[in-house]
């Protein structure tokens, strides 16, 4: 790491002695009036430093935008993309590195960064700057019921050889040995990319290979047959045995682990939980290797966060102070600790100093971060095969598909080769200039009512910043000029999928219940409708027409008062089949005939 990143020049003294001083103001924002108010994206999990920092700070005043779509991570890199994030950046993945060296601020210099080691700091380094931080980590495993291992009088293998001999002992008390999640095919392939990093993929030579492979220049044919034939090995013995049901995982958690079905669980997902529903107490251990020697732990932060770069124009000095500062207070000790409650026993605090009790859950894990036995999470990059190459080895794991090692090594050859070479399947549409919310709204707006014969649709359409209510069933993200993809499609769409709704109305009842808006939080304080009709036609007032609605985009109250009844149908698969035959969409145009 250079010495940029290393030298982390002190803050100002007065910046730093306001931080003891400092009520942060919430407030809606307002492009027309220029102001020192910072925008901020909220983002699930800052409530309570929120909390923290309206205690601390009486002079910063934020301005939040409200996304709360289907994708907010792939949203804030199209947001990125269009240089039109807030000015405060969160993110879960850093997607593009050179993207957010161009439009963030360089955070070496700055002295919160005195609290991380330097371990961390080298993961986030892009040229020798630091854009991107990440606010806490989450520490990933192999869940176990610990009472029932310390009733046995078992221990946690150390290698495979004693994980081989404890689940046979498993076996014939009655229990399954390991579950793996299978509702999301994400949890299969980290599976194996999680065993593959026991053994070669974390060397030198494996970190190399990676990118050859996502450049198109490797093949996993010559490379992957030893981890396969270790994957095998777990389920010959019974470690990823796949439930049924696709439950999720939570539920399989409680349920089968919970009445003592099962003694381990695979997945990638913190739990809220420390303790069974029986009182049994949960355990984490590291995915075995097969000597032992690099037992493993997998690590992802929770989010990252990061300074636009507009706040080092001029004219913005007092933005880029006040940003500064909350930064500094998330990375105090009272500011991780905002993160961290009950319900996050799996997070840990970023900071150098950060400390746990022998008797954590992930204390083992925590050991394993300092001591380099912990690996990122296998994701970045991988977005575009992750989900299919999922699909493949969970074939395998239920003897579907005549699919086996060899297949699923196939397949990765397969499916990487296709998205290298199939630009056009990927790209399957294209904005030709930059939609307002608004103007989006009526674009999904026309590809519903298309799709399900209405005369004219509703939409809830995301307003002002309301806290605690995320509107879920709206449409909250812009249409940025550019190509279309599905990582662009699933961010236009609302948080749920699945149904959409019908109902035959006046037009005086759609104009009525228009302007009344959607009422979510039963707060009386509603987010506005949007009304598309079929050619912009105006309605008559005592004309019938059949009005389409988003999934729960309606109240209980006017599902009973004018009869809107659910209906199947994926809204995903509407929009980007309409997409598709549009081939070009602009904001003025496309019209819904």
């Amino acid at each position: 790491m250079s010495s940029k990143v290393l030298r982390r020049l002190s803050l100002s003294a007065a910046a730093v002695l306001l931080l003891s001083g400092c009520a942060v103001s919430e407030k809606a924002p307002d492009r027309e009036e220029e102001s020192d108010a910072l925008t901020f994206c909220a983002w699930n999990g800052y409530e309570n430093f929120l909390e923290l920092a309206a205690q601390n700070c009486p002079d910063i005043e934020l301005e939040f935008s409200n996304y709360a779509g289907a994708n907010r991570t792939g949203y804030s890199w199209v947001q990125m993309r269009a240089d039109d994030i807030p000015d405060i950046f969160i993110t879960s993945q850093i997607l593009d590195e050179d993207l957010a060296e161009e439009r963030l601020v360089d955070l070496s210099s700055y002295d919160f960064l005195n609290g991380f080691s330097t371990s961390i700091l080298d993961q986030v380094a892009i040229d020798g700057g630091v854009y991107l931080l990440p606010v806490t980590n989450v520490l990933y495993g192999i869940y176990y019921n610990q009472t029932l291992m310390e009733e046995n009088n078992w221990e946690v293998p150390a290698d495979f050889a004693e994980l081989e001999t404890l689940c046979a002992q498993i076996r014939q008390s009655g229990m399954t040995p390991g579950l793996i999640g299978t509702h999301l095919t994400g949890n299969t392939f980290s599976a194996v990319f999680n065993l593959a990093k026991t053994g070669w993929l974390t060397t030198p030579a494996g970190v190399n290979w990676e990118q050859d492979f996502l450049n198109g220049d490797a093949s996993a044919a010559g490379h992957w047959e030893e981890t396969m034939d270790y994957v095998q090995k777990y389920l010959d013995i019974g470690m990823f045995c796949t439930d049924p049901e696709d439950r999720i995982n939570p539920e399989l958690i409680l349920d089968e682990m919970g009445n003592r079905r099962a003694m381990f669980c695979t997945m990638v997902q913190s739990v809220n939980i420390t303790e069974l529903p029986n009182g049994d107490k949960l355990g984490m251990m590291p995915y075995i290797g097969e000597d032992g020697s690099k037992n493993i732990y997998m690590y992802s932060p929770s989010s990252y966060i990061g300074i636009s770069s507009r706040l080092t124009e001029p004219g913005n000095e007092k933005k880029l102070e006040n940003a500064v500062r909350l930064l500094a207070l998330l990375y105090s000790p009272e500011g991780q600790e905002a993160f961290l409650n009950e319900e996050t026993p799996c997070v840990l605090s970023v900071l150098e100093s950060a400390d746990i009790g022998e008797d954590s859950m992930i204390y083992d894990a925590h050991e394993a971060l300092r001591e380099g036995r912990a690996f990122p999470m296998t994701y970045v990059h991988w977005e575009n095969v992750l989900s299919d190459m999922g699909q493949a080895y969970k074939d395998w794991f239920r003897g579907e598909g005549g699919m086996d090692g060899a297949g699923c090594i196939a397949r990765m050859d397969e499916l990487q080769q296709g998205v290298l070479h199939n630009t056009e399947v990927i790209d399957f549409s294209e904005s030709t200039g930059d939609f307002t919310l608004e103007e989006t709204a009526a674009l999904v707006g026309k590809a519903l009512g298309s799709a399900v014969d209405a005369d004219a649709v509703l939409l809830p359409v995301g307003g002002e910043y309301k806290k605690g209510v995320d509107l879920r069933y709206g449409i909250t993200g812009k249409l940025y000029v550019g190509k279309i993809n599905a990582e662009v499609l699933s961010t236009l769409l609302p948080a749920f999928d699945g149904e959409y709704a019908a109902a035959e109305m006046t037009g005086g009842q759609i104009s009525e219940l228009a302007r009344a808006g959607f009422e979510q939080a039963g707060d009386h304080d509603p987010s506005p409708y949007l009304l598309v009709t079929r050619g912009d036609k105006e309605l008559e007032e005592d004309q019938t027409y059949r009005v389409a609605f988003l999934m729960q985009g309606y109240t209980e109250e006017a599902a009973e008062a004018y009869g809107i009844r659910p209906e199947k149908g994926s809204l995903r698969t509407f929009l980007r089949k309409w997409l598709e035959e549009q081939k070009t969409v602009s904001p003025g145009g496309n019209p819904w005939e």
